[in-house]
């Protein structure tokens, strides 16, 4: 058997159940009070450095949490040169970690980047890379600490994060049967962004110009993730691989199933207007977006909503169903085909 016959969920399983089965209750991290509060499987990974006095709460004494994640963007299968240019590229590949940090309700801290390049790279280029990089350190609040370069055939970006909060982080494996499902912005953007370069596009009109911004560089919702724990939302994720296959994992984490609303997708007008007979499916798995997907109760759901900005809506609802199921309804709670869900990186690749 080889690791594309279990697809990329498998694969992950996999190497979750084999550290699980090795896990041991005494660790080094423990001799300094570092407790687990999340492991393997979610956004991120967290641990607790022990409770802290807030000064502007009598009593308050919330546990800090610090964040941990990492991710990789490789050249000709998350990108490439052609619809990345060098400056976004940095950008957006620390984007990815803010928005894993954001899902739990955190602020980003510190990064540590590897690079991989092959050595006919122009230094410009590299200094375009490091400038969108520091572009999106400043104003998200971050610091690059350090990291690695190393020779390589093709282009790779991997950036460790770590973040920090009070409180209990949000997690994939809290939704329960009768939740709302919401998302925080528009879907599908990215998705049409990347489908429009890689059709030939050439458009300078304003839905050509938001789509192509919209994939390069995506704006992670950090105040959006506060504003949700400040809720007492506990189930969040971002969504990076599609609606579709996204609540698709939290579903499993959570041991549930879920119907999403066809209907009630947010889906920007601009979006329409580009790909009116597609806008749906990317809106399900044109992944990218980086808003954040989360469940709950109805009435704090349909509250937390109304406060979000233009794009937030409750699209589906959490039911108890063979974990993992996700069903696409239509207005009148019929099943609809739905093309692609989302993102397998053992499956094809679209850069």
């Amino acid at each position: 058997m080889q690791i594309k016959d279990l697809g990329e969920s498998g694969v992950i399983d996999l190497l979750v159940n084999m550290v699980a089965n090795q896990a041991t209750d005494s660790t080094n991290a423990q001799s300094f009070s570092l407790n687990i509060t999340v492991e393997n499987g979610d956004d991120t990974a967290a641990w607790s450095t022990g409770p802290v006095q807030n000064p502007n709460r009598a009593g308050d004494d919330r546990v800090t949490n610090e964040l941990f994640t990492t991710d990789t963007m490789v050249e000709g299968v998350h990108f490439t040169r052609e619809t990345t240019p060098w400056h976004d590229l940095g950008w957006k590949s620390l984007a990815s970690n803010i928005s894993d940090v954001a899902s739990m309700g955190g602020l980003p801290a510190y990064a540590l980047v590897t690079l991989g390049l092959p050595p006919e790279t122009e230094v410009a280029d590299l200094e375009s890379l490091y400038q969108g990089m520091m572009e999106i350190s400043s104003e998200y609040g971050l610091a690059i600490v350090g990291g690695d370069i190393v020779r390589s055939p093709v282009v790779f970006i991997t950036v460790a994060l770590t973040g920090v909060m009070q409180g209990q982080p949000m997690v994939r494996s809290s939704a329960r049967p009768g939740d709302l499902v919401a998302v925080t912005g528009y879907l599908g953007s990215s998705g049409g962004g990347l489908k429009s370069m890689l059709e030939g596009g050439s458009e300078q009109d304003e839905a050509a110009g938001f789509l192509r911004e919209s994939h390069r560089r995506p704006r992670p919702e950090v105040a959006v993730g506060k504003t949700l724990t400040e809720a007492e939302i506990a189930t969040a994720m971002d969504v990076s691989d599609g609606l579709g296959d996204d609540l698709s994992k939290l579903c499993r984490a959570s041991n549930v199933s879920a119907n999403i609303f066809a209907d009630r997708l947010p889906i920007h007008p601009l979006l329409k207007s580009r790909f009116p007979d597609d806008c749906v499916n990317l809106a399900l798995g044109g992944g990218e977006d980086y808003v954040l997907l989360f469940t709950g109760p109805p009435a704090k759901v349909n509250h937390v909503i109304s406060g979000l900005p233009g794009g937030a809506a409750v699209v589906g609802e959490i039911l108890d169903g063979e974990s993992g199921q996700v069903t696409v309804v239509d207005a009148e709670g019929k099943e609809i085909p739905a093309g692609n869900r989302g993102w397998d990186h053992f499956g094809q690749a679209d850069v």
